[in-house]
């Protein structure tokens, strides 16, 4: 019974560890630092395949249908199910900001591609576009 209570415990750490790091995840993607959403990215894989191998121990426990009824571990895993199922929230909506990011990024690059066309494009007073090939490069004072 001590060997499940310790896969519980190292259940709930890695869940709680996911988590914080799904919350890191946002800030970074928010601030649009893109080195830190790899290697969150990374970290949180690693995670996630830990809490999967910890699962699949725990199912082969032999004692694992005291999980439900064991009043010192039944609150521990009700904590890990809730954990996690935040962890999935945090980790659907961070895919849809990482989703919107790279929406925002290709609609930035399709502009730049089509103004590079048009580098001597300015205004004139009355608010029209004019093409100027030279756009105050043959300044000779």
């Amino acid at each position: 019974m001590a060997a499940l209570k310790g896969l519980v415990d190292f259940q709930l750490k890695n869940a709680n560890e996911l988590s914080e790091l799904l919350k890191k995840e946002q800030v970074a993607i928010a601030q649009r630092v893109s080195k830190e959403i790899e290697a969150l990215a990374h970290a949180k894989n690693t995670l996630v395949i830990q809490l999967q191998q910890t699962d699949e121990r725990i199912g082969r426990h032999p004692d694992v249908e005291s999980l439900n009824s064991d009043p010192e571990l039944s609150p521990i895993v009700e904590q890990i199910r809730t954990t996690v199922a935040e962890c999935q929230q945090l980790n659907d909506i961070n895919g849809q900001a990482l989703q919107r990011a790279q929406l925002s990024f290709n609609q930035l690059n399709n502009l730049m591609k089509q103004s590079q066309g048009r580098m001597g494009m300015t205004y004139t007073a009355k608010g029209h576009t004019r093409n100027v090939s030279t756009l105050g490069t043959n300044l000779k004072a």
